[in-house]
C-alpha cells in the first residue's frame, strides 16, 4: 500500500523523535512477557506504574478484571471535554518463532498482533502528553484486556468505562503489516468485520466400521453441514453484501474401524450489517435442525458469548482525525480510503456507545498478524506517539 504524495514529508518532534530508545525497552520488555486475556496482571502493573511516573492526575486499574485507565488534565484543570484513547494488551496463545533477541519468554504465548507495540505508542502519548499539557480539558489512556476473542472491551464498559471516565470521542489504533512504518490509513463507515463464534455437536449413534447400518453416523452429518453452511452465502445473504462463514475446526472419531457417536465443528461468521448478521445465525439454526433430521442425528449449535460487532467509524470524527493526520505529518503519509477488512475488533463496543475512529499504522515488511514471525516495528512507534500527542492537542485545543 502506498500513500499520496501530495504533500511535503512532516518531521516528527524532536522530543517525541528523542524517545525511541526508551519506547523500543518498553515495548520489547511487553514483548518477552506476553500475557493472554484477563491474566495481563504483569503489563496492567508495569502500566499503572509508568502512568504514576508519568504524573498522571489519576490512575485506576482492576477494571474489566485487568484494565487500566490513566486520566490526564490539560492546562486549567478537567474542563469541559474529555475523549478517551485506547490500546490493547493481551496476547495470543501461540509459539513464537520470531527469532528476535526479545523473543517471548513464556512458551505458548506471544504477542502476534503487536499489543506490545499498542501499549507502548499510548504509554508514549501519556509521558509526552503530561510533560506539555498543551491541550484543554481531560484525556482518558485506556488500557484494555483480552482483545483477542475476550472481548475486553465490553467487560470494561460492563465495569462503568464511560460512567466513570465519559468521554465524548473515543479513538484506537491498529499496527498494519505491509505498510510502511508510521504511514496511516483510515476510512469512514465499516472498517472491521463483526464475528461470531459458534461450535456445532453433531450427535449420533455409533458403531463398527464394517456395519453402518446399525449405526447413525455423525461423520456424514457433519460432512453435509460443511457443505450445507457455505450455501448460506452464496445462496441466502444478498450477493451485495459481504459475509464470510469459515469451518475452522472438524473433530471426530479414534481410530480405522470404528464410528463415532459425535462429530465437534467449530468457525466463525463475518459480516459488515446487523442484519446480514441476524440473517446468518437464522439460517444456521435452520441448516442444522434439517440435517439433524434428515440424517436421524441431533444436531447442536453454540454460539461463543460475547459476539463481536461490527467496527464502524464515524464520519465527523474520522474527518476530524484525518485532518490531525495531515496536519501532524503531511499527506505524504496518510491514505483515506482503506477497504474494509473482514478482521474484527472490540473496539466496536467502544465506538457503538461513543463516536469514534479506528486507525491503521503501518508496521513496515513484517510477517502477517497472528503468524509466529510477526514482531512490531520499533520503527512504528515514535509516529503513534506523535499521532496520538497532535491528536490530544487538536481536538482539545489549549486555546
Amino acid at each position: 500500500m502506498t500513500a499520496s504524495a501530495t504533500g511535503s514529508l512532516k518531521p516528527i518532534a524532536n522530543s517525541i523523535a528523542a524517545m525511541a530508545p526508551e519506547l523500543a525497552e518498553w515495548r520489547q520488555d511487553f514483548h518477552r512477557h506476553p500475557e493472554l486475556g484477563y491474566h495481563e496482571e504483569r503489563t496492567a502493573a508495569r502500566v499503572a506504574s509508568l502512568l504514576r511516573d508519568f504524573g498522571l492526575d489519576h490512575v485506576e486499574t482492576g477494571i474489566g478484571v485487568t484494565g487500566v485507565v490513566g486520566v490526564l488534565h490539560g492546562r486549567g484543570g478537567p474542563g469541559t471535554e474529555a475523549i478517551m484513547l485506547r490500546a490493547d494488551m493481551d496476547a495470543l496463545p501461540m509459539h513464537e518463532a520470531s527469532g528476535v533477541a526479545h523473543e517471548s519468554l513464556e512458551p505458548g504465548k506471544m504477542h502476534a498482533c503487536g499489543h506490545d507495540g499498542h501499549t507502548t505508542m499510548l504509554l508514549g502519548a501519556a509521558k509526552h502528553l503530561a510533560s506539555t499539557r498543551n491541550f484543554a480539558g481531560t484525556v482518558y489512556f485506556c488500557f484494555q484486556p483480552a482483545e483477542e476473542g475476550g472481548a475486553g472491551a465490553k467487560a470494561m464498559l460492563d465495569d462503568g468505562l464511560l460512567q466513570r471516565f465519559p468521554a465524548s470521542r473515543v479513538f484506537g489504533m491498529h499496527n498494519w503489516p505491509g505498510m510502511a512504518a508510521g504511514h496511516f490509513v483510515l476510512q469512514d463507515g465499516p472498517v472491521l468485520a463483526s464475528a461470531d463464534e459458534f461450535t456445532i455437536t453433531v450427535k449420533g449413534k455409533g458403531g463398527h466400521a464394517a456395519k453402518p447400518h446399525l449405526a447413525r453416523d455423525p461423520i456424514v452429518a457433519g460432512a453435509a453441514l460443511v457443505s450445507a453452511l457455505q450455501s448460506i452465502v452464496s445462496r441466502v445473504v444478498d450477493p451485495l453484501e459481504p459475509a464470510v462463514v469459515s469451518i475452522t475446526q472438524f473433530h471426530a472419531g479414534s481410530t480405522h474401524n470404528v464410528i463415532p457417536e459425535s462429530a465437534l465443528l467449530m468457525g466463525t461468521t463475518r459480516t459488515f450489517s446487523d442484519k446480514v448478521q441476524a440473517v446468518i445465525q437464522a439460517e444456521m439454526d435452520r441448516i442444522c435442525a434439517e440435517i439433524g433430521r434428515s440424517f436421524a442425528v441431533e444436531i447442536e449449535i453454540d454460539r461463543g458469548p460475547t459476539p463481536y460487532p461490527a467496527t464502524v467509524n464515524d464520519r465527523a470524527v474520522t474527518d476530524f482525525t484525518e485532518a490531525a493526520l495531515r496536519d501532524i505529518f503531511g499527506d505524504a503519509r496518510v491514505v483515506r480510503g482503506h477497504p474494509p477488512t473482514m478482521g474484527s475488533e472490540d473496539f466496536a463496543f467502544l465506538s457503538r456507545e461513543v463516536p469514534g475512529c479506528f486507525v491503521l499504522i503501518g508496521n513496515g515488511d513484517s510477517a502477517p498478524l497472528h503468524h509466529p514471525a510477526y514482531d512490531f516495528s520499533d520503527e512504528a512507534a515514535p509516529a503513534g506517539v506523535a499521532f496520538w500527542s497532535g491528536l490530544v492537542e487538536r481536538a482539545l485545543p489549549a486555546g
